[in-house]
């Protein structure tokens, strides 16, 4: 997946309504209806949203208006968990070499009778 494909799914994700979109369409297909009414929205903003999912590859929809339903595209997650996965281990890699470094360091001399108040 391209860096620009990426951002465009974390930026698509970044929305509140869309990510309970998402989760919904996680359990099954759903309409556009289906997909406004548990929202204070009209099913215009759904289709907008539903547009945003489909621009970042999360979500496909026939071309046959708001009757089709919405179908979740979770190999778009899989190559998410990658990429976090990457830099989830590399960071921990860094936390190793810390402790690492930590545990390698002399312990601190105890305080003397000079130095306590």
């Amino acid at each position: 997946m391209a860096a620009d494909a990426l951002s465009r799914v974390f930026a698509a994700l970044a929305d509140p309504t869309r990510r309970e979109m998402v989760a919904r369409l996680a359990v099954g297909d759903a309409t556009v209806g289906e997909l406004a009414a548990p929202h204070a929205v009209s099913v215009q903003a759904v289709s907008k949203h539903l547009r945003v999912l489909q621009d970042a590859g999360l979500v496909s929809r026939p071309d046959a208006g708001h009757r089709a339903p919405a179908h979740l595209e979770a190999e778009v997650f899989d190559l998410m968990t990658k990429w976090i996965e990457r830099y989830r281990h590399e960071a921990e890699a860094r936390y190793r070499r810390l402790d690492d470094v930590l545990a390698a360091m002399p312990d601190p001399a105890p305080p003397t009778r000079k130095d306590r108040p």
